[in-house]
């Protein structure tokens, strides 16, 4: 507890000395860039100062998100930006390298240091956390390239810290699932197209009515290999018709589900071993 609490006040002590400038905050609508949001706004309530939330429109995220993290935004007091962004096309990533990541990410912060630098915004905050830091996340370096501050992981906060802190002030993304770039989905090497990540998203969310919360279909040419919470796997099989057809429609092969259960990341597992 007391570790949690050393955490927790070096995290805010973190986040109110960058609000005593203008601030911006790279903004998903996820539990870490949430907090973050939340955080910077009360201490810019004190220094008078702006707080920002830049939000990246992307094709490469499941749809819904640009109208949350509105509705976000209004409710803690920062001012919503959308920028529209093609990574496929102005990344580099359309035949999905191993360092993807790395590429997106550094795409989508120049833009942001873009918009930042016309606000006259020198630090922009991001929600990468204490976890982020011991699996395969290419997309760090780019952080660290281009300046960008990772107060959570500064602060040493794990994403289960981050989510206690979370509800601690009521907020509703403390339980939200994470929601990965769809072009975690498929296999490095791949080429994406935003066809192939519009049948994932829709699959997912026709997953998602049956009341599983955390979801991936995971793409090896025709087939959907599904990933949910072991716990689920009842539920599951009691809808397995109405989900087979339902992705057979969308043109999937083969269904299949994971015994081994949900689990983040899983197409980095040659990465993550020696982790």
């Amino acid at each position: 507890m007391e570790e949690y609490a050393a955490k927790r006040g070096r995290l805010i002590h973190h986040v109110t000395q960058y609000a005593e400038q203008d601030v911006a905050v790279a903004f998903s609508g996820g539990v870490d860039s949430c907090l973050l949001l939340k955080l910077a706004c009360m201490a810019a309530d004190k220094t008078g100062r702006k707080v920002y939330a830049l939000t990246m429109q992307t094709r490469l995220h499941p749809g819904g998100e640009i109208e949350e993290a509105k509705r976000v935004c209004d409710e803690i007091g920062a001012v919503h930006i959308v920028i529209a962004v093609d990574e496929l096309k102005e990344a580099g990533i359309m035949n999905n390298p191993v360092n993807r990541c790395y590429l997106c990410k550094r795409y989508l912060f120049l833009k942001m240091k873009e918009r930042a630098a016309e606000l006259g915004i020198n630090a922009i905050l991001e929600g990468t956390n204490e976890d982020d830091l011991h699996v395969y996340r290419p997309g760090i370096q780019a952080l660290r390239e281009l300046q960008i501050i990772s107060p959570l992981a500064e602060a040493g906060m794990t994403k289960a810290e981050v989510r206690k802190m979370a509800g601690e002030y009521s907020l509703a993304a403390a339980s939200k699932p994470s929601t990965p770039c769809l072009a975690t989905r498929f296999p490095y090497g791949t080429e994406l197209t935003y066809a192939k990540m519009e049948q994932v998203d829709k699959g997912e969310a026709f997953l998602k009515t049956f009341g599983l919360h955390n979801v991936r279909i995971r793409v090896h040419g025709g087939i959907a290999r599904i990933e949910i919470d072991t716990s689920a796997f009842s539920e599951f099989l009691v809808h397995k018709e109405e989900i087979t057809g339902y992705l057979k429609k969308l043109g999937f092969v083969y269904i299949t589900l994971d015994l081994e259960g949900f689990r983040s990341g899983s197409m980095d597992v040659d990465f993550n071993r020696d982790k």
